[in-house]
């Protein structure tokens, strides 16, 4: 058995690592756009000169973004069902043997949260966004119509929140523990899961 993760698991995870990353500075650059704002039909996409969004009609700010970031959502979802789903058929490295027990069982632990986070905060918002008025588009294709019921998105907006939270701290150990074996341990724990 390899002490390496497979080239496919490496790729998803740091595809599905960015994209995490990238939906929250997403998440927190949407809170600050105005309700109410001239529609448009082209985008400069956060306004940073790199690439202009076209439109086939006229969005306001918000409903442009807010579509962007359900969008990358399911693709998101997507792949982390397809990492799912490749762990399942393809064992990882075993922990390498320097490991202390406590730090095997924090290991497993964190990762199943991982795991199980990364498939509810897609989930959460995406019945957000089906109980709203609005419904969910895919990049402009209509997946499904909104229910227009208020508790429901409340609630689910409730639960978005919280676990995108959660997934933060849990990213945070994530990363602080990576950093450890890196730089305190010195073990070759991050190498198994480098390009």
């Amino acid at each position: 058995m390899s002490d390496r993760y497979t080239k496919t698991a490496v790729i998803l995870h740091w595809l599905i690592a960015f994209g995490i990353l990238g939906m929250f500075a997403f998440g927190w650059f949407m809170t600050d756009l105005p309700k109410e704002a001239p529609k448009q039909m082209s985008y400069d996409l956060f306004n940073w000169g790199i690439v202009t969004w076209e439109l086939a009609k006229e969005e306001s700010p918000r409903a442009f973004y807010y579509n962007l970031h359900k969008s990358i959502g399911i693709t998101l979802l997507g792949l982390i069902v397809l990492r799912i789903l490749w762990r399942i058929g393809h064992k990882p490295p075993a922990p390498l043997a320097s490991y202390k027990a406590w730090e095997r069982k924090l290991s497993t632990g964190a990762h199943h949260l991982l795991y199980l986070l990364m498939v509810a905060i897609p989930v959460t918002g995406l019945i957000m966004s089906i109980a709203s008025k609005y419904g969910v588009k895919w990049f402009g294709i209509k997946l499904f119509s909104g229910l227009d019921d208020k508790g429901l998105r409340e609630g689910f907006y409730e639960a978005h929140e919280m676990t995108g939270l959660l997934l933060l701290v849990i990213l945070v150990v994530h990363i602080i523990g990576a950093l450890k074996h890196k730089f305190i341990d010195k073990d070759d724990t991050m190498k198994r899961m480098m390009p």
